[in-house]
């Protein structure tokens, strides 16, 4: 006879109440170091950028803080848009980028993570290829590499396709070219995207996988009606991941410009920090479109099965329950 469920009393449901209170107090202070670091390293500095954005900054040591600060409002951002002949260029150069290149790297890890999931030879050797790089060079040496021209490619401006796309759109083929030039940087890219999408795939429940072999589905319609929907909030992931990743790479021209602004004089920390904020929201409008193409999640379907389908699903259900209770004798 079944035991019955015990109603817990009122005395013994506090008492779970309060260890859980505790838990998360636990919890909490652990977190206090990472709280105040983040706040002083970078929530207090964000918020300075915002208000430096509206200042005109300039040096002097006589100030209190070595600086003198005058508001003047929007002046920062007309200087940034109409003043600068440089800044425009540069932000149509990374909005350009960052749509060439995430896909690409989001595609290409795909695609290599869902070949070294499958149960081939040397797997895990395969596996230390694709990430090697990630370890070994750091994203000084890459920055060197790049300015050095060391991961560069042949130049492919005179192949028929970007004779073509060039026609029609400049910009877009100076994208692709980029992207082409530097695929050494793209598959260096691709060594965390690999391993995010890796473990994505390693936690889809195989049985997804046999029954739709058996209502007779195609690798390709498995890909597209299971493999695609659970892995998309891995590839959400993946995509903040790397449109954050790529802004912070000289292959980024408009890092380079705010990295030389900071550090010269003449232009004032307050022009700086209007390019700064202008960058910010423009990756942060790329992450939301990331948020609206993959964060969405898709409308639960009711399916009723046939009794064939049903009579299926019991028969691989009863082999599936015979072979683990015949490992389990031959284990024990």
């Amino acid at each position: 006879m079944m035991a019955r469920k015990r109603k817990l009393s009122d005395k013994a449901l506090m008492k779970q109440l309060q260890r859980s209170t505790h838990q998360n107090l636990q919890a909490f202070l652990f977190l206090i170091p990472w709280l105040i670091g983040f706040t002083i390293f970078s929530l207090v500095p964000f918020i300075l950028t915002f208000v430096l954005s509206f200042q005109n900054v300039t040096v002097d040591y006589t100030a209190p803080f070595g600086y003198n600060f005058e508001p003047i409002g929007f002046a920062n951002y007309a200087v940034a848009f109409f003043g600068n002949e440089y800044f425009v260029p540069n932000l149509i150069s990374f909005i350009m980028l960052e749509l060439t290149y995430v896909p690409a790297i989001m595609i290409i890890s795909f695609i290599i993570g869902i070949l070294l999931n499958r149960d081939i030879k040397f797997r895990s050797g395969f596996r230390t290829i694709f990430f090697l790089p990630v370890i070994v060079l750091s994203s000084t040496v890459l920055d060197q590499l790049y300015s050095a021209g060391g991961i560069t490619l042949s130049d492919f401006s005179g192949n028929i396709v970007f004779s073509t796309v060039m026609q029609y759109s400049e910009r877009t083929a100076e994208a692709l070219l980029s992207l082409f030039e530097n695929f050494t940087m793209v598959l260096w890219f691709t060594g965390i995207p690999v391993i995010l999408f890796i473990n994505g795939l390693q936690k889809i429940n195989v049985q997804l996988y046999e029954a739709a072999k058996i209502d007779g589905a195609t690798t390709w319609q498995i890909l597209w009606k299971i493999t695609v929907p659970i892995i998309k909030p891995t590839a959400l992931i993946v995509s903040i991941f790397t449109i954050v990743q790529i802004g912070m790479f000289n292959v980024n021209p408009l890092l380079v410009q705010i990295r030389d602004a900071m550090y010269n004089s003449a232009a004032g920390l307050g022009l700086t920090s209007a390019y700064t904020w202008v960058y910010t929201l423009v990756v942060l409008a790329f992450v939301g479109i990331a948020m609206f193409l993959l964060g969405r999640s898709d409308k639960v379907k009711n399916v009723k099965l046939t009794s064939i389908q049903r009579r299926q699903f019991e028969m691989l259900k009863a082999r599936r329950d015979q072979t683990t209770e015949s490992e389990v004798v031959a284990n024990g």
